[in-house]
């Protein structure tokens, strides 16, 4: 071999190695996901958070979604146990364990879900995360969909039309809203709704507005009543495996960070007001009888009649949690409802 030669051997060699390395050092992160792929958090909120991620990260860190790993309740298991890196669910469908973050889902909130995530991230960091409700995981961000309203059947006049009615729950604060109406609760997440409605095993369900699109709940459920304020907001958290975080460079830890948190949070809850847009111009687009009640109207005055003593509870059910719930349910208030 002659000394060119060898020397362009070992060019290519390096240059192969060099590549290798690169590929080595590139990292999938796995996002188990739930609900349509169409639907405004795999639509809308997985890509941009992917993109920052990838942008962050200088395109070392690539994001894959997967669909199909089991109930919305399972995936906070999957993230501790290592089986995806990250992943997203309702507190709500884990009763006794995230009681904290039903303070954001009092009733009469006021804020959209965007002013709702950020309070909720600020209110956590302050008060919350020293009571670990979330050990195991390392929580990459907070937020809410926007207000909950009563989708159903058959026309609704009075929410003493509700008393008996099955109606489908989603768990958190809407279990105590429902009990105080007297429905009959049923338990299933949320994609399952749609067959639900359509074969009759319930008579309603309360969920945002913008499920009448992304669930397509126009074709099954035909009235809505619209409560100013909505009756609840509904809390979600986005987790990532702590292992998986630890693993990665200190460099790509970081940049990861710094695109979650309030960050993200704000991002996801403005996706989901987005998407109660879409729901409200798809019901009415497609005939749905939608009730907007306005505040003072009989409907408005009962919701706000039934709610009352609810805070007193919520302090009651985090009492040995060692946290100042009142003051921070205080703040909370006062952040979303300032927000702009």
């Amino acid at each position: 071999m002659t000394k060119m030669t060898f020397l362009k051997s070992a060019a290519a060699i390096a240059l192969g190695a060099s590549l290798s390395a690169t590929a080595l050092a590139d990292t999938t992160l796995r996002v188990a996901s739930w609900l349509p792929p169409t639907h405004p958090q795999n639509a809308v909120v997985w890509p941009t958070w992917a993109k920052w991620v990838e942008d962050a990260t200088e395109g070392r860190v690539k994001v894959e979604i997967e669909y199909g790993l089991g109930h919305p309740k399972t995936m906070f298991e999957l993230v501790e146990d290592g089986v995806v890196d990250v992943s997203w669910s309702y507190h709500g469908y884990v009763p006794g364990r995230f009681n904290l973050t039903q303070a954001v889902e009092q009733p009469l909130l006021g804020a959209s879900a965007e002013a709702a995530s950020v309070a909720h991230w600020r209110v956590h960091q302050k008060y919350f995360a020293k009571a670990n409700e979330h050990d195991g995981l390392e929580l990459l961000g907070l937020f809410t969909h926007g207000p909950g309203q009563i989708h159903a059947a058959d026309p609704i006049s009075s929410l003493a039309d509700l008393k008996g009615k099955k109606i489908r729950l989603g768990g958190g604060i809407q279990g105590e809203i429902g009990a105080r109406m007297g429905v009959t609760a049923v338990g299933a997440p949320a994609p399952k709704v749609y067959e639900m409605m359509q074969q009759g095993v319930i008579d309603g369900v309360f969920i945002p507005m913008g499920e009448q699109k992304s669930l397509r709940l126009h074709e099954v459920a035909r009235n809505v009543v619209a409560l100013p304020g909505g009756m609840y907001l509904g809390s979600f958290g986005i987790f990532m495996n702590p292992d998986f975080l630890e693993g990665l460079d200190s460099k790509d830890r970081e940049a990861i960070l710094s695109v979650s948190g309030e960050k993200l949070s704000a991002m996801a809850g403005h996706a989901w007001d987005e998407a109660d847009v879409e729901g409200l111009k798809a019901a009415q687009e497609n005939g749905v009888n939608v009730v907007m009640v306005k505040e003072g109207d009989p409907m408005a005055d009962e919701f706000k009649a039934l709610t009352k003593g609810m805070d007193e509870a919520f302090y009651e059910s985090v009492a040995d949690r060692g946290v100042d719930a009142k003051a921070a349910l205080a703040e909370l208030r006062q952040i979303a409802r300032s927000y702009k």
